[in-house]
């Protein structure tokens, strides 16, 4: 089974790549915002795609969907656990960044997901009962509060994340609670500059 490509972009068109490798061409869908970041890509380019492959009884004619990153493969396998969800809906539906769509299904916005390309208003309430809380290490960095709209804290936005998912993925939380521990801690020392130093200020005092 076919899980990484790298070769030469022989021909390209909207939603779908050709890659020459060993002579020989493989077609590659490419879902909307893996294409979209491909728009200035050049024939005789090398390109590298993480596959996800598809065949089955009823499609016995192998599909290869293309990714730029591993995550984007990691959050389109679980996104086609949601019922009536099959991988070519979802190639079809991947027209915003996997961290936006995965922010929208912990908030439960049924309004952007139905912004997604053929998903309607049930589909998208079966994303949210199937995926909600499962989306923590997909969304984006922690959102927390600025005063006047400056970030003043010293902390990246990797480690914040970083936190965001030990908290999430193995502790427990739902991501919402999550940022609110973390924007509490932050906001209670502006001046922590690690992981260790924020953990530290979420268990302090009755942040937990």
């Amino acid at each position: 089974m076919i899980g990484y490509l790298e070769g030469k972009v022989i021909d390209k068109s909207d939603g779908n790549v050709l890659i020459l490798i060993n002579q020989v061409g493989y077609e590659v869908v490419l879902p909307g915002i893996v294409s979209n970041s491909l728009e200035n890509m050049v024939e005789g380019k090398t390109l590298c795609l993480h596959i996800y492959y598809h065949q089955t009884e009823r499609q016995p004619k192998p599909v290869l969907i293309g990714f730029n990153t591993m995550e984007e493969k990691k959050f389109f396998k679980s996104f086609i656990t949601v019922e009536a969800i099959g991988p070519l809906k979802a190639v079809k539906a991947f027209n915003f960044p996997v961290s936006q769509i995965a922010d929208a299904i912990e908030k439960k916005d049924i309004k952007f997901l139905k912004g997604l390309n053929g998903i309607g208003d049930r589909t998208a309430k079966k994303i949210v009962a199937t995926l909600q809380g499962k989306m923590g290490e997909f969304s984006s960095p922690v959102e927390y509060e600025e005063e006047n709209n400056k970030k003043t804290y010293t902390i990246s936005d990797s480690i914040l994340k970083q936190v965001s998912d030990v908290l999430v993925n193995q502790l427990g939380y739902k991501l919402p609670a999550a940022k609110k521990l973390i924007n509490a801690a932050m906001q209670k020392n502006k001046n922590v500059s690690n992981a260790e130093e924020l953990f530290d200020e979420i268990y302090r005092g009755d942040n937990m």
